[in-house]
C-alpha cells in the first residue's frame, strides 16, 4: 500500500466522507502542482506533503489543516497563486497556506533579516489560527528527520534553528514528542561527533541497566498493589539531548550521570497520583528538594505531573513521573489535544486559554518592535523553558522564566504596572528591584503615577514583554525629549541668522518636507536634537540661505537645567555640575553630551567644530548632579562613618564609594561618587570633610 493510500485509510478512521474527498482533491491539485520535482534526497517532492498530512493525521487535526498541509509547498515552489487555493479550497485553507508562505518575493539586507521576518509572519498567521504552527511544526519535524540529505552548512543552519526556535515553540505548546525530536535530531546535526559517541555509550549502557531497571519496576509494581493503587508503569530511556545537556550543565562525564532512565506512572485520577508519591516515598527515600508538583501549579504550557527523584537501589537516583490518563494524554499532544480528545474539556479549555493569552503576547511585543530581528530576539527570550511560578498579593499563581525580577513580573501584571513601579514587596519584606524572584514567592509591586520606566531595567530583566515596553517607552520619550532639543537648537541656528521659528511660514516646514522625503516636522526635530542634522544646515534649508551667507549675529548659547532627560546627557568623564564652565557636544544618535571647558576628552573631539555649541546652566537648576571626590585619610577606625555623617550634615547623598586596597600604610584613598546641587554646593561638602581630623586631603576627581 502506498503512502497516500496509508493516509486516505487513516484519514478515513475520523474525518466525514466529504472531508476525504476533498482531501483527495487537494492531493491530486498538489501532485499535478510538484510533477517532476524531486526532493535532495531523490524522492517525488509530493512524499513530503503526504508525511506532514500523517503527522497531523495522528492529532486528529480537521480538514481544512490536512487540506493546507498537503498545499502548503505550491504557492512557493509553484505557479499556482493564492487567489487559486482560496478559488478551488476556500479562504480558511488559503490563509493558513498564506501563513505557511516565506515571504521570497522581497529583497532583505541579510539572510538573519529574512529569517527574522518569514518568522515573524508565521507567528502573527498563528496568533489567529494556531493551526498554522501545528502544521509548520510537522513540516519541520518531517525536514529534520530527512535533513542528512542536505550539504553540512545548511544542516546545522536549519538544526541551530529548529534548536533555538521551533523546539521551544513545540515545548510552549505541550508538544512534548514533538519537542524531545526535535531536540534530538537537532543534536545529531549540529554536533553528529558528540551525537555518536553518546548513541554509542547509551546503547552499550542499556544492556548492563536492563536487570537494574526491571528490578525497580517490579519493586514499584508491587508497592502500589500493596497500597491499592490501579495504575500502569513504564520504565523510560531519558533522551540523548536531555543526557547531553546534564552532562554540560553539571560538567559530568557520561559515566557520572546515573538517572540515564525514568520512571513514568499513570494511575486512574488525582488521588491516585497523590497515593502513589506516599507509596513511592516508603519504598525508596525521596532526595530533599527534588519534588515538584506540577498538579496543584501546572506549567504554562498545560502540562501536570508529580516529579519525584528517589534514591534507589546501588545509589542510583530515580526520576519518576506520576500523572493521571488526561494529564498524559496533554502531556504528549499538548494543545494539538484540543483536536484529539474531546473528553476533558474543562482542562483542555484552560489550556486553549493560556495558549491564545500567549499568542496574544506575540502580537503585543511584535506591535512595539521596532524590526523583525529584534521581534525574534524577544521571542527567543519568550521561549525560555525553565519557569518560576509565584503569587500575586492576592494569591493568583503568576508563571515567569527563570531568573526574572519584579520587574518582569509587573510588567506580565500589567503594562502601566510595569511603567509606574518603583519599589517591591516579596513575602511581605522591601527588597531592590533587580532581585530575582523564586517558586513560591508572594510579589507585591508599588506604583507611582509619576514613575517611569528607567533604562537600567534592561540591565536585568528577562521577559520579552518587559523588554519591549521599556525599549517602547524609551523610544517614544527619546524622541519627544530629542524633538524639543531640536527645537531650541533651531531656534538658536534661525535667531543667528535674524529670525526665529514664529516667522517661519507652513509652506517653508512643507517644501523642506519635500525635499528631505521625511514624514513630518516632529521627525526633522527630532533628528537635529540626536545629531544626525545640524541645526545651522537645517535653517538654511527653511530659509533658502547659501552656505556662504553671512549670519549676521553669532549662534547664542543653549542654556540647559541637567534635567532635560536621554538627549542631554551630562559626561562621565568629567562630571559637570552648575557653576562649571561647559561646553556641549553633538553627537550622533544620542543627542547632545555636555563637558566641563577643561575636560581632557574635548581634545579627542576639537576636529568635529560643527557639533560643538555654546552652552550656559539655566539659573532654574535645581537637581543634585553626581560628582567624583578622593579624600585621603589616616587609616583609623570609624572613619568612614565619620565621613558620611559629614557628608550628610551637609545635605549630600553617598551615590558610590570604593576604597583602594590595604597595602599596610597609615594612610588610605577613598574615592566617593556625592551628590551635590552646584559648585558652591560641593565646596560646603569639601569644608565639612576638612573637619574630620583624619582627613588629609580632598579633591574633586576628572577624567
Amino acid at each position: 500500500m502506498s503512502e497516500s493510500e496509508l493516509l486516505f485509510k487513516e484519514l478515513s478512521g475520523y474525518l466525514k466522507p466529504e472531508d476525504v474527498a476533498q482531501l483527495q482533491s487537494a492531493y491530486q491539485f498538489s501532485e499535478s502542482a510538484h510533477h517532476g520535482q524531486l526532493r535532495k534526497s531523490g524522492d517525488p517532492y509530493i512524499s513530503h506533503p503526504i508525511a506532514v498530512a500523517k503527522i497531523l493525521a495522528a492529532w486528529h487535526l480537521d480538514a481544512p489543516a490536512l487540506t493546507a498541509a498537503l498545499l502548503h509547498d505550491v504557492v512557493e515552489d509553484t505557479q499556482i497563486t493564492q487567489a487559486e487555493i482560496q478559488e478551488k479550497f476556500g479562504k480558511t485553507v488559503a490563509e493558513l497556506v498564506d501563513g505557511l508562505s516565506k515571504l521570497d518575493k522581497i529583497e532583505f539586507q541579510s539572510l538573519e533579516e529574512a529569517q527574522a521576518e518569514n518568522f515573524r509572519k508565521m507567528l502573527l498567521a498563528m496568533a489567529r489560527d494556531v493551526r498554522v504552527i501545528l502544521i509548520k511544526l510537522a513540516d519541520r519535524l518531517h525536514n529534520m528527520r530527512t535533513l542528512s540529505s542536505m550539504s553540512s552548512d545548511k544542516r546545522k543552519r536549519i538544526a541551530r534553528e529548529t534548536l533555538e526556535i521551533y523546539a521551544p515553540i513545540a515545548n510552549r505548546l505541550g508538544l512534548d514528542a514533538i519537542y524531545r525530536e526535535l531536540q534530538d535530531l537537532s543534536f545529531r546535526y549540529l554536533y553528529p561527533t558528540r551525537y555518536r559517541v553518546l548513541a554509542k555509550a547509551v546503547k552499550a549502557v542499556r544492556g548492563n541497566r536492563r536487570e537494574v531497571v526491571e528490578k525497580i519496576s517490579e519493586a514499584i509494581k508491587q508497592r502500589l498493589l500493596d497500597a491499592s493503587v490501579d495504575a500502569t508503569v513504564t520504565g523510560r530511556e531519558k533522551h540523548l539531548y536531555s543526557i547531553y545537556n546534564k552532562m554540560i550543565g553539571k560538567s559530568l562525564s557520561f559515566e557520572n550521570v546515573h538517572d540515564i532512565y525514568g520512571f513514568r506512572i499513570i494511575a486512574k485520577d488525582i488521588p491516585s497520583c497523590y497515593l502513589a508519591v506516599g507509596a513511592l516515598h516508603s519504598l525508596y527515600k525521596p532526595i530533599p528538594g527534588k519534588f515538584k508538583d506540577y498538579i496543584a501549579i501546572p506549567k504554562v504550557n498545560g502540562y501536570q505531573s508529580l516529579h519525584t527523584t528517589l534514591f534507589g537501589p546501588f545509589g542510583v537516583p530515580i526520576e519518576v513521573q506520576i500523572r493521571s490518563a488526561d494529564m498524559h494524554k496533554i502531556a504528549e499532544a499538548g494543545v494539538a489535544s484540543h483536536w484529539l480528545y474531546k473528553s476533558s474539556e474543562s482542562s483542555l479549555n484552560e489550556l486553549q486559554q493560556k495558549t491564545h493569552q500567549w499568542l496574544q503576547s506575540l502580537l503585543e511585543i511584535q506591535s512595539e518592535s521596532r524590526d523583525s530581528v529584534e521581534f525574534l530576539e524577544h521571542l527567543k527570550i519568550d521561549l525560555f523553558p525553565d519557569q518560576v511560578y509565584v503569587f500575586t498579593h492576592k494569591g493568583k499563581i503568576m508563571a515567569l522564566p527563570r531568573g526574572a525580577t519584579s520587574v518582569d513580573f509587573a510588567y506580565a501584571v500589567h503594562t502601566d504596572i510595569g511603567n509606574h513601579c518603583v519599589a517591591v514587596k516579596v513575602n511581605h519584606e522591601l527588597v531592590p528591584l533587580r532581585t530575582p524572584l523564586s517558586n513560591g514567592n508572594q510579589v507585591e509591586i508599588i506604583t507611582a503615577s509619576h514613575a517611569k520606566p528607567n533604562p537600567t531595567w534592561l540591565n536585568y530583566v528577562v521577559t520579552a514583554k518587559a523588554r519591549t515596553h521599556i525599549r517602547h517607552f524609551l523610544r517614544t520619550m527619546q524622541f519627544e525629549e530629542s524633538a524639543q532639543l531640536g527645537e531650541r537648537l533651531l531656534e538658536q541656528a534661525l535667531l543667528a541668522l535674524k529670525s526665529n521659528n514664529a516667522a517661519l511660514e507652513s509652506r517653508q516646514w512643507e517644501k523642506l518636507l519635500r525635499d528631505t522625503g521625511i514624514k513630518s516636522k516632529q521627525d526633522i526635530l527630532a533628528d537635529i536634537g540626536l545629531g544626525k542634522r545640524l541645526g545651522m544646515v537645517v535653517a538654511r534649508q527653511l530659509l533658502s540661505i547659501s552656505e556662504n551667507h553671512n549670519e549676521g549675529n553669532a549662534l547664542g548659547p543653549i542654556f540647559i537645567r541637567g534635567s532635560e532627560g536621554m538627549v542631554v546627557q551630562l559626561a562621565k568623564c568629567c562630571r559637570p555640575i552648575p557653576g562649571d564652565p561647559i561646553i556641549g557636544f553633538i553627537n550622533k544618535g544620542q543627542g547632545m553630551i555636555v563637558h566641563t571647558h577643561d575636560c581632557l576628552s574635548i581634545r579627542k573631539l576639537s576636529h568635529d567644530v560643527d557639533r560643538w555649541l555654546d552652552v550656559e546652566w539655566d539659573a532654574t537648576a535645581n537637581k543634585l548632579f553626581n560628582v567624583g571626590v578622593q579624600i585621603v585619610v589616616e587609616n583609623n577606625p570609624g572613619v568612614l562613618a565619620k565621613i558620611a555623617s559629614e557628608i550628610a550634615e551637609a545635605g549630600s547623598n553617598i551615590d558610590h564609594v570604593a576604597m583602594e586596597p590595604d597595602d599596610g600604610s597609615s594612610y588610605t584613598t577613598i574615592h566617593f561618587t556625592l551628590q551635590a546641587s552646584n559648585r558652591q554646593h560641593l565646596s560646603q561638602i569639601t569644608q565639612n570633610l576638612r573637619r574630620v581630623p583624619e582627613v588629609i586631603r580632598v579633591t574633586r576627581t576628572k577624567n
